[in-house]
């Protein structure tokens, strides 16, 4: 783990190579696992004042679990998650000619809102988890990811790469530019 300022930093951001590749995974992250996407208390608060502006994006059975159930649910460990319809895809997941995507973020797209999707999805593959006072910031590795994989290793795209907007969002211009020294220095070593 590599320390840069608030931040612990798996090396595999560095390493590991990857570029979404919707094509061939078809958005399957918005339905695999167990659970829906990790989200903070600011983030419910913020996607249910903006959920007018969101609603015509979603889908019949989105909005019907989310009057049911609201945005959000607890997983086993008590985190807060996006809540998730019985077939489980999450309840912002749209269907668009068989790939999943964010209704979310295509209100975002088309300029009803300034929000553009939770930062866990956003910054999907990294995984954040508090340690102490630090975020540590881990690559999730997934097979539903291979073809992403595949195709950041045909690019040379390394993950924090392939993620700067993101990052960014999360933890600013400057923070990201020191870690893309920090990339730098590791390639001379």
């Amino acid at each position: 783990m590599i320390i840069h300022e608030n931040t612990l930093l798996s090396e595999d951001l560095f390493d590991k190579h990857f570029i979404c590749d919707l094509n061939s995974c078809k958005g399957a992250c918005c339905v695999e696992g167990d659970f829906g996407a990790p989200v903070n208390e600011t983030e419910i608060d913020t996607i249910n004042e903006l959920l007018p502006a969101i609603s015509p994006f979603l889908s019949p059975e989105g909005l019907e679990v989310i009057a049911q159930n609201g945005i959000s649910e607890q997983d086993k460990d008590g985190d807060l998650v996006t809540t998730c319809l019985p077939t489980g895809e999450c309840v912002f997941a749209v269907r668009d000619n068989g790939t999943l995507s964010c209704g979310i973020e295509k209100a975002w797209k088309a300029g009803k809102v300034n929000f553009q999707k939770p930062i866990s999805c956003h910054l999907y593959p990294i995984r954040i988890n508090k340690v102490g006072d630090y975020d540590a910031l881990n690559y999730h590795k997934w097979d539903i990811c291979k073809p992403a994989c595949a195709l950041g290793e045909t690019h040379q795209t390394p993950i924090y790469k392939f993620l700067k907007a993101p990052l960014v969002r999360a933890y600013g211009e400057g923070w990201y530019n020191e870690l893309d020294a920090i990339a730098e220095a590791l390639k001379e070593d």
